[in-house]
């Protein structure tokens, strides 16, 4: 088919592309999904969704293929100066994460504990209270509380597979929340650099309140250590640590010769806050405002609004980590050559992470050029009141693939621009919608069996993989019902920012003290007489 286009005063004829804004340009990102639903494996799922994308861009042109997956695809993504920003912050964010728990300041924290933590159930809020701590990357976050904590909840009889499920809590749920984290910048970087005329970065922070399977969990993780209450597989694993000191419940010990790496013997709790809380997080801060304007006239609140997250994030986190270096160095905390060999395993350590981010910006990309955007509009333009569902539906579909696949970055990849298309008239629907599918993705991050956080988890824990996904699975499902509920009913009542996270809140509560109370009743109650 024929048709013109104008440049510059003069029109061209050129061919245009059947497949534009068709079903097809949705076909890259099913296939993607579906490759990855069978394999179990997203990195040769994704490449081929590219692949399938760029043979419809180029009309199945071999040359125009190949030509559009490495020049339009990636070397465009990696050149792109939002793309690059991101890139950057994470793998300051991993340097810093290795340079921190090097200087011992973790381990600092959990010393401390060790000596004033008097009870169970403090144990247990000390854990937690080390992963909100260690909020800006959940890989970080595994690898540190883990083995930081594992020696104060072996004192008070803590379940491996309890220890487990507050780390795996307490990565990825705390991190979604967290503008200053590398989710927050997948996030940011999946939607762009702006939605509906918003910057990603506000749309981030305005989606927070309506983020409920990350609230909600982080509210079950309180109810459940102060009412001491465990139910499910959970409950067998808590009550045999208690009643018979056996932290494992099974002769399985698949950690038993696992060596743990050298740190700083004698660090201090100031080494892990200082990097985070005085250097990283008020350097981000500063920087995110510089880009909006702040320094040139805005206010504090328009300039964060405005703010260029990749920039911003880069050069706050670039400083944060100078800063850091200087200070262990002085503190001598580590050797500088020490501190050093640090640079390329934090880098390492974040690659799995930063791959996923190249292919899903490729495939979004792709998936652009071909009208996908304008194709799920021109379908839902006239979907009237089924859009107020559609949060939920986009929650479940998100679940289902972050559980299938194991990595929440690539469904959100996929879905979010996806998402950002759909809800293109209503900014409140929008955020519930965005903030949904988020949900979804941590839910697949915290309880699939071949997520990476959920295998990190067991081995910071020192629990079998089996035993942590088996006990962890019926806590996810609770928190993950609860949220459906509330998105329904945000979509419906179109969201009134932190009235239904309250609400929700106070029903999480609700639900967890029914059941202790009929577990309680259920355990109390005499029982039936036997009769021949």
């Amino acid at each position: 088919m024929d048709g013109k286009v104008t440049i510059g005063g003069t029109t061209y004829d050129v061919d245009v592309n059947k497949f534009y804004t068709t079903f097809w340009a949705l076909v890259p990102p099913i296939v993607a999904i579906t490759l990855a639903l069978i394999t179990k494996e997203v990195y040769s799922s994704l490449f081929v969704g590219i692949l399938m994308g760029a043979f419809l861009w180029a009309k199945f042109n071999l040359e125009g293929t190949i030509n559009h997956v490495v020049n339009d695809g990636f070397v465009a993504s990696i050149a792109d100066s939002w793309d690059a920003g991101i890139l950057l912050f994470l793998v300051i964010l991993g340097i810093i994460g290795v340079l921190v728990l090097k200087s011992g300041g973790t381990k600092a924290y959990g010393e401390w504990a060790l000596k004033h933590i008097k009870s169970r159930k403090m144990a247990q809020l000390a854990t937690f209270f080390l992963g909100v701590l260690i909020f800006v990357d959940d890989y970080f976050n595994c690898l540190t509380v883990g083995s930081i904590m594992r020696p104060l909840t072996d004192k008070f009889n803590i379940s491996r597979a309890k220890l487990a499920y507050l780390i795996d809590s307490t990565a990825a749920p705390i991190c979604i929340i967290a503008p200053v984290s590398s989710w927050a910048a997948a996030v940011t970087s999946s939607m762009g650099s702006s939605v509906m005329g918003h910057n990603t970065m506000s749309v981030f922070i305005e989606c927070i309140p309506y983020n409920f399977y990350a609230l909600f969990t982080i509210v079950m993780i309180v109810t459940i250590c102060l009412l001491d209450f465990d139910y499910g597989p959970m409950k067998r694993h808590e009550d045999n640590a208690k009643n018979n000191v056996d932290l494992f419940s099974t002769d399985y010990r698949p950690y038993e010769n696992y060596v743990e790496e050298k740190i700083n013997e004698n660090g201090h709790i100031l080494d892990l806050i200082i990097p985070i809380f005085v250097f990283l997080i008020p350097c981000c801060i500063i920087f995110l405002i510089y880009t909006g304007g702040c320094f040139s006239g805005e206010s504090f609140v328009d300039a964060f609004a405005n703010a260029d997250a990749a920039t911003g994030l880069a050069m706050g986190s670039m400083v944060g980590l100078l800063l850091t270096i200087v200070y262990l160095v002085l503190r001598k905390a580590a050797s500088f050559n020490s501190l050093m060999d640090s640079l390329p395993k934090g880098f390492r350590n974040m690659v799995p992470a930063i791959l996923i981010l190249i292919f899903a910006w490729t495939l979004t990309s792709i998936t652009k050029e071909l009208g996908s955007a304008a194709f799920v509009s021109s379908i839902l333009a006239d979907a009237g009141e089924l859009q107020k569902l559609l949060p939920a539906i986009f929650m479940i579909i998100a679940c289902f693939i972050a559980f299938s696949t194991g990595t929440s970055w690539g469904t959100m990849g996929i879905l979010l621009p996806i998402v950002a298309s759909v809800f293109t008239d209503n900014y409140n629907l929008l955020l519930i919608g965005i903030s949904a599918c988020m949900a979804g993705a941590v839910f697949g991050d915290h309880c699939s069996p071949i997520s990476d956080t959920t295998i990190m988890s067991s081995a910071g824990a020192q629990c079998s993989h089996i035993i942590h996904v088996a006990t962890q699975v019926p806590y996810a499902l609770l928190v993950a019902g609860v949220s459906f509920v509330f998105y329904i009913l945000a979509g419906i009542f179109n969201g009134v920012p932190w009235l239904f996270t309250i609400i929700g809140c106070a029903a999480m509560v609700g639900v967890i003290f029914a059941m202790k109370m009929f577990m309680d009743k259920k355990t109390e109650a005499p029982a039936a007489e036997y009769k021949p």
